[in-house]
């Protein structure tokens, strides 16, 4: 099997400190994609299924399952950091992974934004005389210092804040699911997974093309590669293991909540312009308190936690695309002390605050950004599955056909369908910013100015 733990003999110096176990790959994973992701976008997904909010993290789960698995693949041959660019870049050709990456950094550079924003909604949900813009820059602020202080600090608070979610969804689910029992919201049935009055193909899939925000993350787990101190095949592994936890609470939680949803037709017809819709639901089964809860709970989560590994993830990519003469130089600094790449950690935060506080101002905020974030990580993973046939498939001779061909493609064309039902405004910018890469990765040719690819 082709698999390399170290960076020197890709032409590399090992920079990053190697520290993070197994164990810390998979939180991390878990952290970035938040247990409890459903509760800050549970009604854009609720409106855009028609109701069918389970159907739709079940088939995202799905198809990420797939992409998990090539990112495991690729994860054992190239272990570095730089995630799918590194990966399209080593297995297909240096121009392809400059635009995969340049495709991924469209979900890497907003997410970020539109995780303070989500936060900063829900804190403004409780205390409403605190701008929703003081809340972000706080978080900024605050994150900022802690992915500062080094990977090792934010292991360790991403295994502190990983239980108190844990504990807030299970109390959500008790007394959701009590509440349901004694005959509160719809009662119990099958309609958040399957509704024939409004089920369609295109329907679900467009759903999916928001749902998959809350999957997304467990690609994170890759750009810590330089920092994994056990074999390539942990990060496969934390990957494939975060998924599978996340997705499971994903599927349960939408499920009680979409049957606890105090007017479900207006949510459809309506949306959930305040981002509210969950906490509703929670406020139907519990009351005020266990609204409040979830409200707070999603605020540290996605503004917070989440949003202190998107950082660290983000900081990582604009660092091994720098190393590679990809982007400007300065953001391939590292901290002589700290060992983190601090000039793209400090631009990380800069973006992240001016365009979360842009954002704030608009109504339809958490829907566009979530549909931007995704159709750049989509369009990304596209590329990542073919990479994986290149690789393997064409260039290895590999007879494993099922892990080289067979998951890869069937991953691609389930992406594909997803990205082709996502939002026209999503299409639209996405396809601008491919625009953009395309010029500037000829610029980059005419300059000369290639990576130093040793495969």
């Amino acid at each position: 099997m082709d698999e390399r733990d170290g960076v020197e003999e890709f032409g590399y110096r090992q920079e990053l400190k190697r520290s993070l176990t197994f164990t810390d790959l998979l939180v991390y994973g878990l952290i970035f994609m938040v247990p409890i992701a459903p509760f800050g976008i549970f009604g854009s997904v609720f409106q855009a299924s028609g109701g069918m909010v389970a159907l739709a993290y079940a088939i995202g789960m799905l198809a990420m399952a797939f992409t998990a698995a090539s990112y495991s693949q690729m994860a054992r041959a190239f272990p570095m950091a730089g995630s799918v660019y590194t990966y399209a870049g080593r297995g297909i050709a240096q121009p392809v992974g400059f635009l995969a990456g340049w495709m991924v950094l469209l979900d890497y550079v907003l997410v970020p934004g539109l995780l303070y924003l989500i936060a900063g909604i829900a804190m403004n949900s409780i205390l409403p005389a605190v701008p929703v813009w003081l809340w972000i820059v706080a978080f900024v602020v605050l994150n900022t210092v802690v992915n500062y202080l080094g990977i090792e600090m934010t292991a360790r608070v991403n295994k502190i804040m990983l239980v108190a979610e844990l504990v807030v969804l299970a109390i959500f689910l008790v007394i959701g699911i009590v509440a349901l029992a004694s005959g509160a919201g719809r009662g119990f049935d099958f309609s958040p997974v399957y509704d024939s009055s409004t089920f369609s193909l295109g329907l679900v899939f467009g759903a999916v093309s928001i749902a998959v925000l809350s999957f997304l993350g467990f690609d994170g787990i890759s750009t810590l590669a330089e920092e994994n101190r056990e074999s390539a095949r942990s990060l496969g592994k934390a990957m494939i293991g975060a998924l599978a936890l996340a997705g499971t609470l994903f599927i349960v939680q939408t499920w009680v909540a979409a049957l606890l949803v105090p007017n479900p037709e207006a949510l459809v017809a309506d949306g959930d312009p305040g981002g509210t819709a969950f906490y509703d639901a929670a406020a139907v089964a519990g009351g005020a308190w266990l609204a409040s809860l979830t409200a707070v709970a999603t605020a540290i989560a996605w503004g917070f936690a989440n949003s202190l590994v998107a950082q660290a993830a983000t900081s990582r990519l604009l660092y091994a695309m720098a190393r590679d003469r990809q982007l400007p130089a300065l953001l391939a600094s590292v901290h002589p002390v700290r060992r983190v790449p601090v000039n793209a950690t400090l631009l990380v935060a800069a973006v992240s605050l001016v365009l979360g506080i842009a954002m704030s101002a608009r109504e339809d905020g958490i829907t566009l950004l979530s549909t931007l974030v995704n159709f750049g990580a989509l369009s990304a993973f596209l590329v990542l599955h073919v990479s994986v046939v290149v690789h393997y498939a064409v260039r290895q001779r590999s007879s494993d056909y099922w892990r080289h061909v067979a998951v890869p493609v069937i991953g691609f064309a389930i992406l594909a369908f997803v990205v082709v039902n996502a939002q026209v405004a999503a299409q639209t910018l996405g396809f601008a910013w491919l625009i953009v890469g395309g010029v500037l990765l000829a610029v980059l040719l005419a300059t000369g100015r290639r990576p130093p690819v040793i495969s």
